[in-house]
């Protein structure tokens, strides 16, 4: 018998165009457990949705094939989950962790593609620098929401920092799609030191 998984696609299809999608390192991995945990969890006691999280297929209406790092789905959008294996429509909510190999498609490419099938709430996470941009769509458009950032205590760039700025600082996030679901940014960068980060 065959092993399925020498069928697993490994590529998007950005614009008619395919395009490697390689494996996550650790690092990026760990990130993307943490966040979908403490979705998952705010998700289970709301019985409000799905998260997916790392290499699912979601084929968006205009024929782009991408395998985003984190997909939400809200329960009231289910039908998009009526295939196996696959997201055949438009999720609520994806996130893209930044690499080199993926950077460039993921703020611009593949930024536009979500923003033009409707995706509501984009978030592009920078490992490197432990922080995170919020897009959420408005009129049809991506409307930049917020920059947030995690920093240590003992960050070089924290401890050098005025009080003001200090105080601009944005670490929790608030989802659009869940208003009463606030995520702390030290909650979700938990391995960034084991990481060198």
């Amino acid at each position: 018998m065959l092993n399925d998984a020498l069928f697993y696609n490994l590529y998007e299809i950005i614009e008619g165009e395919e395009f490697m999608a390689p494996a996550a390192p650790l690092e990026h991995s760990s990130f993307i457990v943490e966040l979908a945990t403490t979705i998952k969890l705010y998700l289970r006691r709301n019985n409000s949705g799905y998260v997916f999280p790392d290499d699912v297929d979601v084929h968006l209406p205009d024929g782009n094939f991408f395998k985003p790092d984190l997909v939400v789905v809200t329960k009231e959008n289910a039908a998009i989950l009526n295939r196996r294996n696959a997201i055949y429509g438009v999720p609520d909510m994806v996130v893209e962790v930044l690499s080199r190999s993926t950077k460039k498609r993921d703020l611009t490419v593949k930024k536009d593609a979500y923003e033009k099938n409707g995706v509501k709430e984009y978030w592009i996470v920078d490992p490197l620098y432990q922080s995170i941009d919020v897009y959420i769509l408005r009129d049809g458009k991506f409307q930049l929401d917020g920059e947030y950032t995690h920093y240590e205590e003992d960050d070089v760039e924290w401890v050098h920092m005025s009080e003001e700025d200090k105080a601009a600082v944005k670490s929790e996030i608030t989802l659009s799609i869940f208003p009463d679901l606030t995520i702390k940014l030290s909650e979700i960068f938990v391995w960034a030191k084991d990481f060198g980060y």
